[in-house]
Order: C-alpha cells, then structure tokens, then sequence
C-alpha cells in the first residue's frame, strides 16, 4: 500500500482523482497489516509531511498517518519513539535542518496520536530537557511561536523543578533577541501573534509555579539593562508586561531603586527601553510600569536619571501620540513626564513646535475620540503653559490653536502640577528613607528662618499672597538694577517657581533690613513692614529722578545700586513714602498708599481747617471700657510722624488710668488719635497712646500709659469693624487738649473728624496690641480675641467740599449709648445725604499673627488666602450681615457696631476660599474657621496685622485674560535672568537631594524614621514650637525665650 501511496503522490494523474485513490487508501487503514508495513507506511507518510514538495504532498502525509496510527497505534508507539523523536530535534530529518519549524509541527501531531499510551510519559521526559535545549539556542519568532504551541497543549512538556526557573528565564532573553525586519502590515502582524504566544506561554508558566516569576522578571531588567552596545534588546519584551500582577508593582520598584548594585547606567538604559515598550501595539499597563518606575526614582530622589531619560524620550513619546493603538499610554506617560519636570521648562519647550500640528490634525478628523483626547492634550498644555509662563512666541500659536476647547480652572492647575512634581512624590516606595523635603502638598514655598526673622518671614508672605502686588512686582524690568525692588521681585519669583521646599531669603534681609533692628532678635513685624514700604517707595523715586537725566533703561533703572540709594533715602522716622512730589504714583503708592483728610472745626467761631496726608497702613486701637475716667487727650499735631510731606502712618491710642511716663522708641511711625467718652465732655480727661514699635533707643518722646485694658467680662467679642469704627470717630478737642484757634486766637473746644478720602488697593490694618508697663518696664500685650470679618466695608467721601459742608453741622451727643465704645456722634443736619461716604468693600486677604505674651518675645506667622480676581464669584452675599464700618442711622458714623460674619456666612460657597497657613519653613492648608478661632483656642495668639483687597478693582491682570497669551498663568512672565537663576537652582535642588538620598540609603540599615506631622493647625498653636506654644513659655508672667 505505501509503494501505491508513493507513486499515487508524485503521478501526474488530476488531482481529483488523486483525491479519491487517497480517500480509498485511507479508508483501508482499518484493514490488518503486519509491522513492517505499518512501519513502511508511516515512514513514507513522515517523509511526505516533512519534505512534501507541494501542500498536496503534505496534505496526504498528514491524513494517511493519522488513520494509520489510529487503527495500528501499537505499531505507530513502536516508530514514534525516544530515539526517533531525539534525533529530530538533534539532528533533522535528512536534508530538513532541525530548527525547522515542521519538525515541531510533526513533533507536536505524533503526542497527540499517542497521548493515551504508556511510551509518551517517556517522551514528555525528553521534551522537558530538549525545549530548553531548544530555547537556549534563541529561536527565530515562529519556531518560538510554535514550541509553544506545542507546550501550551502540552504542559507535560514544560521543565521542572529548577529546571523551570531556567527554562522562563532563557526564555525571557529568548524573547529579548526577537526581531523583525519586514515593514508590511502582514509579517507585522505575525510577528505580533508570535510574540504573543510565546509570552502567554510564561504567563501560563507564572500562573502554575509562581516561583518561576521574579526570576523572569530578574531577567527582563537584566536584558533591558544592558549597557552592552553591540545588543539591543527587543521591544517584544513589553508583550510581558501585561502578565505581571499589578499588585507586585510597589515591591519590585522598591526592589529596583533601592538596590545597591543597580547603576545609574543600568537603570537609565532600562527606563528608556521601558519608554520605547510604549510602541508596542497589544502590550496592556505599559504605561502603568513606566510611570511607576518614575515615581519610584523620584522617591530615592534620583533626579538625575529623570531628568536624563526625560529630555532623551520626550518627544519620542509624543510622537507615539499619532499612533491609536498605543496612543492612551503614551499620553499617559507624557503627561507625567511634563508635569513632574518642573524645575525647567526645557522639557516641554522641546514638544511646543509639534504642538499645533498635531491639534489641527485631529481636529480635522473630527471623531469622537479624538475630540476626547484633544481635551486631555490641551488641559496638559495649559498647566504647562501656566507653570513656565514668559514666551509668547512659543506659546501665542498653541493658544490659538486650543482656543476652541476648554480651559482648566487654575485651583485645577496648580492641584495638577503640585501633585505631579518629582518632590512631592509619595515616599512610600522608600519607607527606610526619612522623609522628602520637596515642596509641602499646598504647592507653596515657606521660608526659612534666618535667627528670630519670622517677623520678616511672615510679612513677606502676606505681600506675596497679595496677588495685584505680587504681578506687578514680577513684571517689573530692572535688569541692570540691584535695588531692593529687584531683591523682592528675585524673591517672589522663587517663592512661585522653586523646587524647593523653604527659600532661604539671605540676600532680601541683609539688604530691608532697618538699621536698628538687632540681628538675630525678635523684631516688630508692622515695624518692618512699615520701614520695607517706605524703603521701595523712595528708591522708586530717586530711580525715576536718575532716569530723567539719562536715556531710558527698562522702567528707569539704572546700574545704581542698593547702597547708593541707601545712601541718598534718609532712614524713615516718622512717616512712609511722601507723596509730595507731582507725577506718577510709585508702585507702593499703587498698591498700599490711601488719603487721609483731617478736619477741625472751633466750637467757638465755627472756621474749620483740614489736611489731607497719605497713609500706607492704619494703626487700630482697641475701644475703651466706658467705666474709664480721668482722661485726657494729646494733640496728634504735637506727636512725630504728622508731617505734611510724606504718608503718614496712622494710629488710635489705648487708654490709660494711671499716670503716664516717657518712653523712647526707635521711631514713632504713627500718629496718635484720641477720642473720649461722652460723658466726660468738658472735664479734664486726657488719652495718651500705646506706642507698637519694639526697640527704645532714640529721642522722640511718646506718652505711654500703664495699664492695659482688657476685654470686659461679658461683652461681646468686638470686630475689626468695631475698631475701624473707633479709630474714625469724631473727637472733641477740649481740656488740655484744645485746638488752638487762629480766627480766635486762643485756645478753644474743637471738633476733629478724620475721613478717608482715596481708597488703596490693600488696605493694612494694624492691631494695636502693645502698650509700656510703667511698673514693670516692658511692652505686655493686649490679648484681647477680635473677630475678623471676610468682608469689610471702608467708608471713602470723594464729594463735595467738607469745608462747605461743615457749617450746617452741630453737635448732638448722646449720652445713653455708652456700648458703641464711640467717644461720641456727629449728627449732621440737614446734608445727610451730601456727606454719606462710599461704602468701599475690602475682601480679607491675609493676617499675620503673634504668638506670644510680649513684642520683644514670641513668634510671627501668618494665614493668607488667594484671591484671583474681582468678579461676580467674590461679591458679597446680599443675605448676610453688613461688615460696614458706617451703619443706616448715620451715615457716617452712627448706629449699632456691625456684627462679626457668623460661621454660616463664612461657610458660604460663594466666599469660600483656599486658605494657608504660612509658619516659616512649613505651610499647610487651613481654613477660614481656624483664622477665626485661633485666639479662642490658643489665648497668646492674636491677629496683629490685617491685609484686605480692595474688591471693585481690577488691575487687567486677571489670569483669565483672552487677549494675552503671556500672562497664561495669571502671574507675569519672568525675566530671563530669573528664569534661567531658577532653573540653575532648581537642579542644583535636585542634585542635592539626589546626593542626600544616596547618603541615607548607604545608612540606611541603622537609620531610624522620624515623621512630624506638617501642621499644628488642630492640636497645637500654629506658632508653637513645643508643648507652650508660641514661644512665650508656660505662663503669661513668664518671660518667653526668643524665638523661633
């Protein structure tokens, strides 16, 4: 039969009926033969399916077997043996070379003929020690693909024991030296089913002997991190990836990154192949990996290999962006990459020019899916663009392009790019390591204290939280300068672009501050603020007058520097910036500086008088008790500070009961403003002020009383309002403090009304809460708790004349009212209407706070708040209680105090705003509700310095501003020389850290963990350092260490 068989095949008889004679060959397989020929026929069928010269040939050997071995299977055992089967794999079958993907095919058909006899337990034997033979020899693709196939059906096949460690590990590199030269669709795609099969037959091997997995996974890192030129291993090797348990990631990073032997070398070699696995097409968590292998370098702080494998694989990953298949994990990884490269913008600037091809290609598109991932693209770009704003050649081209789609909101933004930044990263994946020092969650930088400079600290940040000061600051152009406007402008740049967690402000302190300020002793922060403001202002001025006479340079700078204008600006005194000169208004005066209008009318001849001066902050005393008698008032006009020429400093005195001594401040930058209670008009009452700077040591003499009043046990919690309310009250000059009058000549009762009469932009209100102890010789604190609205409501007279106007006033006192703690009221008759003042609204922007029982102890901090814009999201809510300091009985002055905002309008969605807590070195998110009860809960720490944002006012520095594409993040675009400074620190921060954690992990064995928690906002005072807070020690007689 098999010599029929023969010449049947290679006959040229047609094929029909070639195929009939086969069918009647099989079919007589049923039919008793003997051994030899059973032999002879399975011998002739095995040569036609291993060397058929056509599919026919191969066909027929194929069914011919099978129906023999089926009837005659003792026989077919008998020919299908060890030796038989050896010498295939060995050695071929004649001229077949025995990596011939057919040997394995005949192989693989002859297991399935006898897998229910006894002799294939021996050939599983075999085939467990010659595939890894097999593999070992690094099979092409398809060969690989069809071993197995062969073991898959045949996991009997699979090695054992050790031997199967070996096996997958040989395997893995097996799949590491696939490669495929063909362009075409078709051999692409076999390519991928080949790979495809070989790696899900390690994951069916991972499944059954899960020992048999870190080996692999050993061995996959070995091949990718080869620093051997001559070898590049397959991207195939990402087909693995998706057999790997997800829940191992956090174990086998830690493994890698914290591994001693694995060189920076390796690990960026393997992180940039990593990279490359995004280009394969069916690979799933690809992106999972790579991402969380950048996570985990950023936690052991290697920076080095992010910032390498960043600038090397960037724009290889956007260009995957083209690609659907791979096209989600891609974006995946690009978006991390950019996000967390936030020390320079290199990264994203080598993206930009592909930017806008690649919106206007799927825009045209116009799939569904493509708009979906244009949206994602485009909030990336935004938060990109936001963080490295300053390039409008770069960036005006992309705005246009996106302009159609939706913009995130920038509290979105500047989550994103807090969360995403390598140093914010968890730490988790390197628990042994002590903790990050990367920027605080907030995504603000505090600043570190320099000795006792948390006075400056904490004032600083207010300012910088100040957002229409903090722009204009920005973009400022002095190059060329070294004025203190560009030490501040260098510093707020770094506070809203480092890496770093605290800024040490070294520079910008040697150089604001005030002389007789000691170093490294606790300072007054209104003090210091006062003396800063006054400081740029004047500079401002003398650069404008060196300007004039020189051709214009930048905003008039020149190459002056700081100790010339130190030089040429007289130490203040007395008073802020002067506004004496005619021209354009310096920035302070901008930002901070208001008018104040004084008004005096005689009793007796009823002439007036008035002055208008300027002021950059106002000085608040706190109301009176009414029981107090024996009072008297000083003439503000005889105090320092009340000069004509320059912005004055404004502040209310506290009453006194006992006899008042000298005391010798620095300076008295402020004025003193007495009221008295109504009914002691005409008796020899006499106020005297509680001065609230810090250091004694020059000659000008201030009245300082005693006794501090304290809050009444009883009384309600008075308000900012309420002091407000206080400190522009009508006073009656009368007793020893008469007005003198020129139309009288003599001294005379007279009428002094202050009203504001231009408005700044940040209102500064300064608590007055340190007065001199006679008895004891210091400055103690008045602790007072003063409630703080979110609203405050300025009254500002822009009409008529007060001169016309104050004829037809008289004086109407009213002597029951005795709680508005107001030391009288001025009831106009008949202009009610002409005199009401404009109810300017101020929103509550920050507020520094001492902690601490007295001005020479203690600690500064400050809470401060965001506020982006001016518009109709931060109006006031016409339900909730009037903040005004002016109420509806008069106008002006009359009426009950106005209430504190109660916790339900604080609460409301409409005022609800992102709190910090800015305590030096640390900042940590708040709310509104602990602003208000800090005082409540901690008594040593009380509100002193008050910032408020005009509300109605808009610079055209929105960050939402269409027309501009520079100001992309609401903040101005940096000089270059800032930019480039930053970005040279940032690395340099990086570098550090990087070194740091290398140091730690060498002792990292020994080393314990310390965590503080980052915040004492619900246990302790935010100002405390220890268990007594507020570094005023453990009782309020005890004298505080200096702090902090």
């Amino acid at each position: 039969m098999d010599k029929i068989l023969e010449g049947l095949v290679s006959s040229s008889h047609p094929l029909p009926l070639k195929r009939m004679i086969v069918r009647k060959v099989v079919e007589s397989a049923e039919h008793w033969l003997d051994e030899a020929q059973c032999e002879a026929m399975f011998d002739l069928t095995t040569r036609l399916i291993l060397e058929g010269q056509d599919h026919f040939q191969r066909q027929v050997g194929h069914q011919v077997l099978e129906a023999y071995a089926r009837y005659h299977r003792p026989e077919f055992e008998s020919f299908f043996n060890k030796t038989f089967v050896l010498g295939l794999l060995q050695q071929g079958y004649h001229s077949l070379d025995r990596k011939d993907v057919a040997i394995l095919d005949y192989i693989h058909n002859g297991l399935k003929l006898i897998m229910s006899c006894p002799s294939v337990l021996d050939l599983f034997s075999l085939l467990q020690v010659e595939v890894l033979r097999v593999v070992c020899e690094r099979p092409e693709p398809q060969l690989c693909a069809r071993l197995s196939d062969l073991l898959t059906d045949f996991v009997q096949c699979v090695p054992k024991g050790k031997l199967s460690i070996t096996f997958c590990q040989q395997l893995v590199r097996t799949i590491g030296h696939f490669q495929c030269v063909s362009t075409q669709e078709k051999e692409l795609r076999e390519y991928v089913s080949q790979v495809t099969k070989v790696s899900n037959l390690l994951q069916s091997i991972w499944k059954a002997e899960p020992s048999t997995l870190l080996p692999s996974l050993q061995e996959v890192f070995a091949s990718i991190s080869s620093t051997d030129a001559s070898f590049e291993p397959s991207v195939a090797l990402a087909s693995l990836v998706q057999h790997i348990p997800l829940q191992m990631i956090t174990v086998l990073i830690r493994s890698l990154t914290t591994d001693p032997n694995v060189r920076d070398a390796s690990m960026t070699h393997a992180l940039c192949r990593m990279i490359d696995w995004l280009s394969w097409p069916l690979a799933q968590h690809v992106d999972t990996w790579v991402i969380a292998l950048l996570k985990g370098l950023a936690a052991v702080q290697k920076f080095t290999i992010l910032i390498d494998v960043t600038l090397l694989k960037i724009e290889l990953v956007f260009n995957r962006l083209w690609f659907p298949l791979v096209r989600p994990g891609a974006l995946a990884v690009l978006s991390h990459m950019l996000l967390s490269f936030q020390h320079s913008p290199e990264a994203f600037h080598s993206i930009v020019p592909h930017v806008v091809n690649l919106v206007h290609s799927f825009k045209s598109d116009g799939l569904p899916s493509s708009t979906a991932f244009l949206v994602q693209v485009t909030e990336l770009v935004h938060c990109m663009m936001y963080h490295y704003s300053g390039f409008p050649d770069l960036y005006d081209p992309i705005l246009e392009a996106i302009k159609d789609f939706p913009k995130p909101s920038e509290e979105k933004i500047k989550l994103t790019l807090n969360q995403s930044a390598w140093t914010s990263q968890s730490n988790a994946l390197a628990s042994c390591l002590s903790r990050l020092s990367g920027k605080s969650e907030t995504g603000k930088t505090g600043l570190i204290n320099l000795g006792n400079t948390c006075y400056m600290n904490s004032v600083l940040q207010a300012l910088f939280m100040a957002t229409d000061f903090r722009r204009q600051v920005l973009s400022l152009n002095l190059n060329g300068c070294n004025s203190l406007m560009k030490k501040l402008q260098h510093l707020f740049a770094f506070l809203a672009h480092t890496q770093r967690e605290a800024y040490a402000p070294r520079i910008f302190f040697e150089a604001s501050r005030p002389p007789w300020f000691t170093p490294r002793s606790q300072q007054d922060c209104s003090e210091y603020l006062r003396f800063l403001l006054d400081r740029l202002h004047e500079e401002e001025k003398i650069l404008r007058v060196e300007a004039s006479h020189k051709p214009p340079e930048g905003l008039g700078c020149s190459g002056t520097s700081l100790q010339d204008v130190t030089g040429k600006v007289a130490v203040p005194t007395t008073a802020s910036p002067s506004t004496g000169d005619v021209g354009e208004k310096t920035l302070i005066e901008k930002m901070f500086g208001g008018k104040l209008r004084t008004h005096v009318c005689c009793l007796n001849c009823r002439s007036t008088s008035q002055k208008v001066e300027a002021f950059t902050d106002l000085s608040l005393a706190f109301c009176p008790s009414p029981s107090v008698e024996d009072l008297s008032f000083q003439d503000p006009a005889s105090l320092p500070g009340a000069h004509d020429d320059g912005l004055m400093q404004t502040s209310v005195a506290d009453p006194e009961e006992e006899e008042p001594v000298v005391y010798n401040p620095a300076t008295a930058a402020f004025v003193c403003d007495s009221v008295v209670n109504p009914r002691l008009l005409g008796s020899p009452v006499e106020f005297h002020c509680a001065e609230n700077t810090s250091v004694p040591g020059e000659s000008a003499e201030l009245l300082i009383s005693k006794d501090v009043p304290q809050n009444p046990g009883g009384e309600s919690t008075p308000s900012v309002a309420d002091l407000l309310n206080y400190f522009l009250a009508p006073e009656i000059l009368t007793g020893d403090n008469q007005y003198y009058c020129e139309n009288c000549a003599s001294l005379q009762n007279a009428e002094k009304t202050m009203q504001v009469t231009e408005e700044p932009e940040y209102l500064i209100l300064t608590l007055l809460r340190f007065s001199y102890d006679q008895k004891y010789h210091v400055r103690r604190k008045i602790l007072d708790n003063v409630s703080l609205p979110l609203v405050l409501e300025l009254p500002v007279k822009r009409t008529a004349s007060f001169t016309s106007l104050s004829e037809s006033w008289s004086v109407d006192v009213d002597f029951t009212d005795l709680n508005e703690n107001l030391a009288k009221k001025l009831k106009p008759s008949g202009a009610e209407e002409a005199l009401c003042p404009k109810l300017v609204p101020y929103l509550l922007s920050s507020v520094v706070v001492h902690s601490g029982v007295s001005s020479e102890s203690g600690h500064y901090y400050s809470y401060a708040r965001n506020i982006a814009g001016t518009g109709s999201s931060q109006q006031m809510c016409p339900q909730s209680e009037s903040l005004a300091v002016a109420r509806s009985q008069s106008c002006l002055l009359g009426g009950e105090s106005p209430s504190a905002v109660t916790e339900q309008d604080s609460e409301n969605k409409e005022m609800s705003q992102e709190w910090f807590l800015f305590n030096d070195s640390r900042v940590t998110f708040t709310s509104f509700q602990s602003v208000q009860k800090i005082t409540s809960r901690f008594p040593k720490d009380t509100a002193y310095v008050l910032l408020y944002k005009k509300q109605s006012s808009t610079n055209g520095l929105r960050s939402d501003n269409p027309a501009s594409g520079v100001w992309v993040s609401g903040d101005p675009p940096l000089q270059k020389e800032l930019m480039d400074a930053i970005t040279k620190d940032n690395k340099l921060y990086l570098q550090e850290q990087e070194l740091n954690a290398r140091a730690r992990a060498l002792q990292a064995a020994s080393a314990s963990c310390s965590f503080r928690p980052n915040g004492f906002d619900d246990n302790d005072p935010p100002g405390s350092c220890g268990p007594t807070g507020g570094g005023g020690g453990g009782g309020f007689n005890t004298v505080g260490r200096l702090v902090f």
